[in-house]
């Protein structure tokens, strides 16, 4: 085995050179997003991964994946909006984001933000990297894909807590839940990106034209 061929092989073990490149990746969003998820591409590359271990797999429609992935983002949205976060007691608006009322200077970082910190940078992390180091870690199973769903959907519920706080952290977990069971079932990853940047582009509309305590308040007064 060459020197290439022994790097490999540890960056996709849990030895020092793995927990090390786990570290990195994990902390990579502290520099800038979405590093987390070049990083995410380069381990692969270097690893020798396959692409579809991490749910890049090329999809038999592009034209349904998108469709199917914009009609999941924008309808989860509005269920959270509307039912699910007021039901947990949730403030009507997000006090973290109401700047963007009306802000239209503020909205080419947020589309950045939304499609390439969210959907393409966190759905890269949390959904397949996490999903593919943790399937190693426990090996395969329906209570291991059980317990990695609620693992990463837990943990990406506590990285929404430093900007949004409780509720937050209370909507980010159950999305995980739902992305991550999708992904669990599908080992595809291409339709929740697009879920997820729908999903955070109705928020930012909602938010923008000011629609947040009527949604919020759309069923439960």
């Amino acid at each position: 085995m060459n020197t290439g061929d022994r790097v490999a092989e540890r960056l996709r073990g849990f030895g020092p050179l793995g927990v090390l490149a786990l570290v990195v990746i994990l902390t990579g969003n502290l520099l800038f997003v979405p590093l987390s998820a070049l990083l995410v591409l380069g381990w692969a590359w270097r690893s020798g991964t396959p692409w579809n271990e991490l749910g890049f797999v090329r999809p038999a429609s592009w034209t349904r994946t998108i469709a199917v992935g914009l009609a999941l983002g924008v309808a989860l949205k509005l269920v959270m909006k509307a039912i699910v976060m007021p039901l947990l007691g949730a403030p009507p608006t997000n006090a973290a984001y109401h700047h963007l009322v009306g802000n239209t200077a503020a909205l080419p970082l947020m589309l950045y933000l939304v499609i390439a910190g969210a959907g393409f940078g966190e759905e890269t992390l949390f959904r397949g990297y996490l999903f593919e180091r943790l399937g190693k870690l426990f090996r395969s199973g329906v209570w291991a894909k059980v317990m990695i769903v609620f693992l990463t959907a837990a943990f990406f519920g506590v990285v929404h807590y430093p900007d949004q706080g409780v509720a937050g952290v209370e909507q980010a977990t159950i999305v995980g839940l739902v992305f991550g069971t999708i992904f669990a079932i599908t080992g595809r990853i291409w339709m929740l990106m697009v879920a997820h940047a729908a999903f955070d582009l109705t928020a930012v509309a909602i938010i923008y034209w000011d629609l947040e305590r009527a949604v919020a308040q759309l069923f439960f007064s």
